[in-house]
């Protein structure tokens, strides 16, 4: 790497105290996937760590072409951090790094520019997204553009355009997604919970189904549930990316938002959400007039599977015979450090065999973004995943993240396997749906 020149001194934004807790152990490495593929130390996180270390001392500069590589061929997973005996903070490290570099060129600005800062914070260009996308697979065409094989043989930056399109999951539904319930939604019973829900950028628009399934399941066992208005995106895409003064200003939106409700906790059903929700207080923690709010909304926020398995949750009637595995969500089992209670849930469900996958909280290469900015990185772990997914024999894949779910089932598509990929609530109220199908009337 480049030597950094004098005075051009860059600083990480993390304290010193945090890059050195870090002791090269290496006891992460078999557990950070780009070193498994790659078997490079410097995209290992013991190696990013030094890298960073040499950054924040000034000996490199965040420009450096080999530093820039590196940071951004991370997947930000966290497995290392599940790993590590010493508790180094990796992924605040790696995406305070992040921060500190400019985008290359000019292709990548502009989608930063465009996708970032112009879709992902305005609630119009999400909507308009999303019933774009609706309308191109409902008119055939999707199917007829695919059948053409265009989409394979697109020239230079192009060819981004076509990996983008063939990662788009099939949507159910018109070409509006389903409205949710009224802004309150009383349970069925007595008011045991008041719980607000965070409908989600790309859940709002692409799983509304989910959505609706979650906001069901949750009435149906006590819960008084309210759906704020206008929420705005979590933040989580801005802050892997280092855009960090976006996220914060999302975050602010959101706090107010949610504060306003009276709630007494915040559910959401995206792991990869949930993780930059539960870090609020963190990514607000120098703001003098936000911190303390922040810090306070993210001990309310809660994924759905934790909250569910922690009330007392009816049981469903209904059966469901199928076989299925669990994908354990890489900010959800090493983010949040959620892993038994969707696979509780899931055993609650009758009918429903539950097979445990090998690795299932190896990273699929969804990491929010990562499928479109790294697809050849991205592609080599969707294999071994797929690779797993097979060896179990299952005909459905669980998943509790929507990225994931994407990455799966673009997976599942291109190997013509019959399977699907659905959330565990889904199945959680298919099975409440086929137990009242079952009931006697008036029951």
């Amino acid at each position: 790497m480049n030597n950094a020149s004098p005075g051009l001194r860059s600083r990480l934004d993390v304290p010193r105290e945090v890059v050195k807790r870090c002791v090269h152990c290496g006891l992460c490495l078999d557990f950070c996937p780009t070193y498994r593929l790659l078997g490079n130390e410097l995209d290992s996180p013991r190696g990013r760590i030094y890298q960073m270390r040499a950054l924040s001392e000034g000996r490199i500069q965040a420009d450096d072409p080999n530093f820039r590589l590196h940071i951004f061929r991370c997947l930000d997973c966290r497995a290392c951090e599940t790993a590590c005996p010493s508790g180094v903070d990796y992924g605040r490290m790696v995406e305070a790094a992040r921060a500190e570099i400019r985008a290359a060129n000019r292709a990548e600005r502009l989608t930063r520019d465009v996708l970032l800062d112009g879709v992902f914070t305005s609630n119009l260009a999400l909507d308009a997204l999303g019933t774009a996308t609706r309308a191109y697979q409902r008119s055939g065409a999707q199917r007829l553009l695919r059948g053409s094989g265009l989409l394979r043989i697109l020239p230079g930056p192009l060819k981004k355009l076509g990996d983008m399109e063939a990662m788009l999951p099939d949507l159910p539904g018109g070409v509006r997604p389903a409205a949710l319930p009224p802004r309150t939604l009383p349970p069925r019973g007595e008011v045991r919970h008041r719980v607000a829900f965070i409908t989600g950028c790309i859940a709002a628009r692409f799983f509304d189904a989910t959505n609706a399934a979650t906001v069901r399941v949750l009435a149906r066992n006590g819960c008084e549930v309210f759906v704020p208005p206008p929420q705005k995106c979590c933040g989580a895409l801005h802050v892997h990316a280092g855009e960090r003064d976006t996220a914060r200003q999302l975050a602010r939106h959101n706090i107010a938002t949610f504060e306003r409700s009276g709630a007494d906790v915040y559910l959401v059903n995206a792991a990869g959400c949930g993780s930059t929700l539960k870090e609020y207080g963190e990514l607000l923690e120098d703001d003098s007039i936000w911190s303390r709010r922040a810090h306070a909304f993210a001990e309310r926020v809660r994924d759905i599977t934790e909250f569910l398995a922690s009330i007392d949750l009816e049981t469903p009637r209904g059966t469901i015979e199928r076989t299925v595995t669990y994908q354990d969500a890489c900010h959800l089992a090493h983010g949040q450090g959620i892993r038994e209670q969707p696979r509780r849930l899931l055993r609650l469900i009758p009918g429903l065999r539950l097979v445990e996958m090998r690795e299932s909280d190896f990273c699929c290469g969804s990491a929010g973004i990562y499928n479109i900015t790294q697809p050849e990185m991205a592609g080599r772990l969707l294999d071994l995943k797929m690779e797993s997914i097979i060896a179990t024999g299952a005909d459905a894949v669980v998943a509790a993240n929507p990225g994931c779910i994407i990455q799966i089932a673009a997976g599942i598509r291109q190997r013509g396997l019959p399977m699907e990929v659905i959330h565990p609530v889904d199945l959680l109220g298919e099975a409440y749906r086929r137990g009242d199908a079952m009931a006697p009337p008036g029951a």
